[in-house]
Parts: C-alpha cells; structure tokens; sequence
C-alpha cells in the first residue's frame, strides 16, 4: 500500500511539473495581445522565478497562427486535435513558435503515455532558458524511465540538473528523479548520496515539498548498509 502512494505521490509532481512546464511557454500574441490563459499561470511563473511572460514578437505569423489555432484546441480541452495542430506547426514551420509546438506536442504524448513519440518531440525542442530547459530534461528523463532506459533517464537528469544552474526548486526535483532511477537500479549507496546532497544544500525545496526526504535518504542509506 506504501508502494502504491509512493508512487501516485511521484506521478501527481510528475504531473505538476509537466504543467508548470507547459505554462512556462503558453502564452501566444493574438492580434499583437498577450493572452495569457488564466491566473494560475501567473502564479506558477512566479513560483518558477521566471518573473514575468515569453512575449511573443511577430517575427512569423503563420507560425504564430498555427500554434495559436492548436492552443486553442488545447484550451478547449481538445488534445487530440490540438497535437495534429501542434505537430502540423512544428513540421511546417521554424523558429520559436515552432519550438514551442514540439514541446507542446510531447506534454500530450505523454499524457497519453506515448514516452516514444513524446521524445521525439522532446529532442527537436530547445531553449536557452534555465528553467524551461531544465524541465524539458527532466520529461526526457521520464520519457526514458517510461521506457525502461535507466541509464538514458539518469543522464537527463543530470543534464537537467546542470541546465537548472541552481535553481532552488528544479535542480532538487531532477536529484530526485535520479535518486528514484539509481535506486530502482539498486544502487542504493549513489542514491544516497543524492539524497544527503538534496538535504543538504537545498532545504527550502526539503521543507516546502510534499517529499519527505531525510526518510528517503534514511531508507537509502540503510539498503545501502545492508549490502555492504
């Protein structure tokens, strides 16, 4: 039973994450007018320390439209319409609209555990910005674990982890999930010491998560003993 809340517990902050990942990009020009989607993005921007919107300059405007047609449909609740949309945008376009689409693309795909086509998606997306870009590695990651390619996942991790540049919230989430992969691994010891390094050096993430860490590095470190 412990199991089986362990693992909703991880899925549901998977879940988090990919939407605050989603957010982080969501907002599109309309008839040159920001339109942001509701406030709850705002407020998941602000907890991401992104401080403030990607504003979209007219630079494209099929892209633009393209994209905005499939949010649209994403909006409506519509995904399956709004993936043709958004793969339809990646593949006829280029540049930062088209960007957005791929990942756009692989959000849904993996909602719909499609891990594969997700990243395929996945490894056409790329940005320069630290948070975003963390993220994007850390659903790669779980692409690969969905896959069963532990060692892939672990180095997407760290990839995120290095992109993240210290972010206080990102870079103890990508330890995490690979203390999750280095565990499932049995490599308890490496878990570990993941684990102490996210207690550590990163308590604001240890006392505002809903992840009881010193538990875990306690449990980790304990099977870790337990082999020597």
């Amino acid at each position: 039973m412990a199991t089986k809340d362990k693992k909703e517990a991880t899925r549901t902050t998977i879940e988090q994450l990919n939407e605050k990942l989603s957010s982080a990009e969501q907002n599109v020009e309309h008839n040159k007018k920001l339109i942001t989607y509701s406030v709850v993005v705002i407020v998941i921007l602000a907890a991401l320390g992104l401080g403030g919107y990607y504003y979209f300059q007219s630079a494209d405007n099929d892209a633009l439209e393209a994209v905005g047609k499939a949010d649209i449909e994403a909006m409506n609740g519509n995904d399956s319409i709004a993936l043709k949309l958004y793969e339809k945008a990646a593949k006829d376009n280029s540049g930062k609209y088209a960007n957005r689409a791929e990942l756009e693309a692989a959000l849904i795909l993996m909602k719909d555990n499609k891990a594969a086509e997700a990243l395929k998606h996945l490894e056409n997306y790329d940005t320069k910005d630290a948070v975003v870009g963390a993220l994007a590695q850390v659903l790669k990651g779980d692409c690969y674990v969905d896959l069963k390619k532990y060692d892939d996942a672990i180095n997407a991790y760290n990839d995120a982890i290095s992109t993240a540049e210290g972010n206080k919230f990102i870079t103890p989430f990508a330890m995490y999930k690979k203390s999750v992969v280095l565990s499932a691994q049995k490599k308890n010891s490496e878990a570990a010491d993941v684990l102490k390094a996210i207690k550590d050096k990163y308590p604001e993430f240890t006392s505002s998560s809903s992840l009881n860490i010193s538990e875990l590095y306690e449990k980790a470190a304990f099977e870790a003993n337990g082999k020597k």
